[in-house]
Parts: structure tokens; C-alpha cells; sequence
């Protein structure tokens, strides 16, 4: 299905994705409306204003009730002088759920060190909350060799554990990771492998438990459905990542020597992140927010021909699809 397809009631303030499914007739837990926020891409150790950030995501966390929270990666390394960063995070009082980054063991950190500053117990897990299950991956299992760059991979313990957990749940379920399982460009480098699980879920169950994959690390703004399964790529709160070929100083000489990877990068005016609502009648609402670029953007850079999966957009997208 063409992307421009889903594009219905575009508003410049908020937008909605609608996800429909067939809701488990086995499901002997009658599942309840359920609101969740989600955030990606925060980059505490690259931004001048992660703080601020997240203390907007937290207000309107708390502000509007969700039931629980999520990080989906990228979040911040564990030095010392980021606590104040998880101090806010903390401020949510309901429960709270981390996904590890490729960039959250940068400084040669290991994971087990990010998570233990972080207070996250696996790697991997899943929970379920109101009738309905959700999975977290580690998509940062070493890559097998030869291999260079950061790693993006599931491994076969990984996958054994996810094909073990969907059989033992009979609710619709929805998986998290930080990189996508749909854009080979980037996304977990065995996704195929993870996908058929996925689907193989689907089929072995005779209705779609495995509703949708969600995931950050990409810093756009993009949907896609693979096999009756979707793919949602949930953009930075923060910035788009554009490199040295295109360096710019943002804000001011005195700042960029501050923190220098900024002028590396596209920021985001205000903050993006998500709040999501799961109707037991059968869809999922995925509300966006739109904001602008901070200085030039990617059109005066000549930066606005992505390929289509890879939008360089300064908003969680004003979609909205049904049917």
C-alpha cells in the first residue's frame, strides 16, 4: 500500500496514526483503553537542551495520565553529570520502560553498565499491561564477522526467547526495539530472520497477534505494513543527524564549542515525542505534534531528496489511516 494512500486530515498541531486488527478471539482478559507515551532520540550527550526536552515529554506524561512511559533508545550514557537528566526522568511516578541505543554505550561503555545506570534489568523482556502484551528488543547483539560499525543484530538466544514469549501469550501483542525491523538501511541488519517470527506468530495463531513493530534510532518520520504486520518509525525528539559534508552552527559560536556535535546535526525547534492510545475495539491511535528546524533546513541544504522511507521531516506525522 503507497504511502500516500494513508494520508487523510492533515492539522498542523497534532495527527494521528489508526492502526486496525483483528482482536484475539482466545483472549481470556478482556483488554481495556490504554494511554502510553513513547519518546526516541533524546541524545542527552550530543544536545545542549536534552534536559528541557524530556522535562516537556515527562509535564505532558503526567499532565495527561499515561498509564506508562517509554524510551525507545538513545537515550544518555551513563556518565555522573546525567543524573540530573534521569533525575527527570524519575518524575513520572507510573511505570517506566528503557530501550537500549546504539549510541548509549558510546565512550566504551558496555551495556550491562547503561543499564545499571538506567536501573533496567534485561536487555530484552516483556510485560503486559490493560489485556494487551508488548515486547522490547536489544537490537545491539554483535553482528557475526566480518563487521564493522556499530552493531545491529538480533542473535539467535534473542530470537529463541521472542518465538518462546509470542507463543506463550494469547493477546495482541506490539514489539519495540530501538533500530527498525523494516529499512535495511540502517535498520537490524537480520531482520528478515525476526520478521518471520513475527509472522510465523501470526499464522500459527489464526489471527494477528503480533499487531505492529515500533522502533527510533532513524530520526524520520515513516509507516509501512509488511505481510499484515506494521512498521512505525517514531522521529527524534531532538534533531536529524546530516554530518560533516553539511556542518552548521546553530545557535552560537560560544554554544557549538560547548557542545560540538550539534552543528552535525538539523535540531528540532521543541521537542517530538508521541502519546498513544490502544482501543480495545480494535485500533491503535499514534497522536504526532509538528515543529520547525532550527535555522537552515534540509531543502536550503539540499538535503530534501531522502528516499521515500526516509523522510527528513521536523514532525511525528499528521497521518491518519483506517479502514
Amino acid at each position: 500500500m503507497k504511502r500516500r494512500e494513508f494520508v487523510k486530515n492533515a492539522s498542523l498541531a497534532s495527527a494521528a496514526f489508526v492502526l486496525p486488527w483483528q482482536l484475539s478471539g482466545q483472549n481470556s482478559i478482556k483488554p481495556e483503553k490504554l494511554k502510553f507515551g513513547l519518546i526516541a532520540d533524546v541524545h542527552q550527550d550530543i544536545m545542549h537542551d536534552g534536559v528541557e526536552r524530556l522535562q516537556a515529554f515527562i509535564d505532558e506524561s503526567k499532565n495527561n495520565q499515561m498509564e506508562f512511559i517509554m524510551q525507545l533508545g538513545d537515550f544518555c550514557r551513563p556518565y555522573d553529570y546525567n543524573q540530573p537528566f534521569l533525575d527527570v526522568w524519575e518524575q513520572f511516578k507510573g511505570s517506566k520502560y528503557h530501550i537500549l541505543g546504539n549510541h548509549d554505550t558510546d565512550g566504551g561503555f558496555t551495556r550491562q553498565q547503561t543499564m545499571d545506570f538506567w536501573g533496567m534489568k534485561s536487555r530484552y523482556y516483556s510485560f503486559d499491561k490493560s489485556g494487551f502484551h508488548f515486547v522490547v528488543l536489544d537490537g545491539n547483539d554483535p553482528n557475526p564477522k566480518p563487521w564493522s560499525g556499530y552493531h545491529r543484530y538480533i542473535d539467535k538466544d534473542q530470537q529463541e526467547w521472542l518465538r518462546n514469549d509470542l507463543k506463550n501469550t494469547n493477546l495482541n501483542t506490539f514489539v519495540f526495539s530501538h533500530q527498525t525491523l523494516e529499512n535495511e538501511d540502517g535498520g537490524i541488519d537480520n531482520q528478515k530472520e525476526v520478521r518471520q517470527i513475527l509472522e510465523e506468530t501470526n499464522k500459527d495463531a489464526g489471527f494477528t497477534k503480533v499487531v505492529a513493530s515500533i522502533c527510533g534510532h532513524h530520526h524520520t518520520d515513516y509507516m509501512t505494513q509488511i505481510n499484515g504486520i506494521y512498521y512505525v518509525q517514531i522521529n527524534s525528539a531532538s534533531y536529524r543527524w546530516v554530518g560533516g559534508d553539511h556542518q552548521h552552527i546553530r545557535y552560537s559560536k560560544e554554544l557549538d564549542e560547548k557542545y560540538p556535535w550539534i552543528k552535525y546535526t538539523i535540531p528540532y525547534k521543541d521537542p517530538l515525542f508521541t502519546f498513544v492510545e490502544i482501543n480495545p475495539k480494535g485500533y491503535l491511535t499514534i497522536e504526532g505534534r509538528k515543529t520547525e528546524f532550527v535555522g537552515i533546513g534540509p531543502k536550503e541544504m539540499n538535503l530534501d531528496k531522502k528516499a521515500p522511507n526516509n523522510p527528513i521531516v521536523s514532525k511525528i506525522s499528521d497521518f491518519k489511516m483506517k479502514f
